[in-house]
């Protein structure tokens, strides 16, 4: 009796001594087991592929109106406006929807398959569990954006050549430096998904439903872009967290490069990840399963 008491603390402690990197990497393998997964991150990837292939078929004068049309009408023939429009484009609602599934997945869906339960009664902390499922919905959101980038960029270059790469303001830019004002774009708006990640992550710590923490984010992103219409409430629009999503990135295609837009959408940014990541915290330590 009193060795098998000595045995389970042995036990307890190298279970919570499991590092996160191992940990890391089984929830990595249980997200990219699955299928719905590798078809949204190839479907994004693809997105800039049809774009820059469907402009060369058209003039610039033939897009339709709109902020998205005449970032349309700047690609046609710009290497360097193809992968921020498409990004800017996507996160309208492409890109949340990728996070808010990851988001759903990582917490609902295991409650409703019943892993959750498995986790929750093994001696591994509270945070260990939400920075193990933070950093699977993390990598989600980053290969998805950076998959974009990439045949963004790629296909831009293809299609209009290395000289190319021109501002808004009619400025030459070299490849590299239009790369890198890209990467910019492309961190800023993993930002912006690490913080839909983490509101989908608190609600997701409050059911087994998928679905309903999918319906509720986009739900949400619907509303906010609706209140940003709204003259009304004008005092509302600091705190809504796609204020500037289709201002912002097209900021980097000025020049000179004007970052406040970016700055701004990055502190509310931010500011999302830590509440979020508080309420999923807060509901995982007082759940049972």
């Amino acid at each position: 009796m009193t060795h098998a008491l000595a045995a389970a603390p042995a036990a307890r402690t190298g279970h919570d001594n499991v590092g996160l990197l191992r940990l890391y990497r089984a929830e990595l393998r249980w997200i990219f087991r699955r299928p719905r997964t590798l078809a949204v991150l190839g479907l994004l990837a693809s997105i800039p592929v049809i774009i820059g292939v469907a402009l060369t078929f058209v003039d610039a004068s033939e897009t339709r109106g709109g902020q998205d049309g005449e970032l349309l009408a700047s690609a046609v023939n710009n290497g360097f406006v193809l992968p921020v429009a498409a990004l800017t484009m996507t996160l309208a609602l492409l890109l949340p929807l990728a996070s808010a599934m990851a988001g759903a997945d990582a917490i609902a869906g295991e409650a409703a398959h019943g892993t959750l339960r498995g986790w929750l009664i093994a001696p591994v902390g509270r945070g260990r569990l939400l920075a193990i499922k933070a950093f699977g919905v993390a990598t989600v959101s980053t290969i998805a954006v950076l998959a974009m980038t990439f045949t963004g960029f790629v296909t831009g270059l293809i299609i209009s050549g290395t000289e190319s790469m021109f501002t808004l303001t009619g400025s030459t830019l070299s490849v590299w430096d239009a790369l890198g004002r890209i990467l910019l774009v492309a961190a800023w708006v993993i930002l912006q998904l690490w913080a839909v990640g983490a509101v989908a992550l608190a609600i997701s710590a409050f059911t087994e439903h998928p679905m309903l923490v999918v319906a509720s984010v986009l739900a949400g992103t619907i509303v906010f872009t609706i209140l940003g219409f709204l003259d009304a409430v004008s005092w509302l629009h600091p705190f809504l967290l796609n204020e500037n999503w289709s201002e912002a990135p097209a900021s980097v295609l000025m020049d000179p490069l004007d970052t406040a837009m970016l700055g701004e959408g990055a502190l509310r940014a931010a500011c999302y990840i830590a509440i979020g990541l508080s309420i999923a915290y807060a509901r995982l330590t007082t759940r049972d399963g």
